[in-house]
């Protein structure tokens, strides 16, 4: 399976080597290739390219940017490149706005989610949220002495969410299906509980367990 990792932040560098190391094909997409060249030669099986060359290149679409550049990016990957594919859309829109108590504020409001807007204008492709509500550092094969941990998903392409579900465990993740796309009103403010503990007690590698 060849993966487009769009975004080469700590979000995109982590899951780009997390799908290398298990076995994927994969090219990180960037705005500036050559500042990435020190990490490259850490992780010399990862392909580096632009945003379009990257969501060409992928089976499987991984947006990994702000969420206040995520249109911008997808608009620069190019709609034709992601037509058919699934996309985990990993972001959240946190606002520039500084946090009140450590409560993030969000440029959405709680009747339309950023993923929602996202599929809105691209939608030939096939998103699916994941990876929004844990820190990088846990994202792939996180390892917690109280188990397996909990990643909620959605989308409105149930194949997608099934090729998503099987890549989430494969990364160690428990996988909790949430639905159709408007889901993802509730599943992007997790990002705001999740940094709660982060902001307030410098606390950054904690995940949600879902308990039935």
């Amino acid at each position: 399976m060849r993966v487009g990792v769009l975004g080469s932040g700590v979000v995109g560098r982590t899951l780009a080597e997390g799908f290398s190391r298990h076995g994927q094909e994969t090219m990180l997409g960037t705005r500036n290739i050559a500042k990435l060249a020190d990490w490259q030669k850490e992780h010399p099986s990862t392909q580096l390219g632009s945003f379009s060359e990257a969501a060409r290149f992928g089976e499987i679409v991984v947006l990994s940017v702000k969420g206040s550049a995520a249109f911008d990016v997808l608009r620069a990957a190019g709609a034709a490149n992601l037509s058919g594919k699934p996309v985990i859309d990993t972001t959240n829109p946190i606002a520039d706005a500084p946090a009140v108590d450590s409560v993030l504020r969000f440029f959405t409001n709680l009747d339309e989610s950023l993923m929602e807007r996202l599929q809105r204008e691209f939608s030939d492709a096939r998103f699916v949220k994941a990876f929004n509500s844990v820190g990088a550092a846990r994202m792939v094969n996180p390892r917690y002495k109280d188990g397996m941990p909990t990643m909620f998903v959605c989308g409105n392409d149930a194949a997608a969410k099934k090729t998503v579900a099987g890549i989430l465990v494969d990364f160690g993740w428990d996988v909790a299906d949430m639905g159709s796309a408007q889901a993802a009103r509730a599943i992007e403010p997790l990002c705001m509980l999740w940094c709660i503990l982060g902001l307030r007690d410098n606390e950054w590698t904690h995940a949600f367990k879902l308990m039935h």
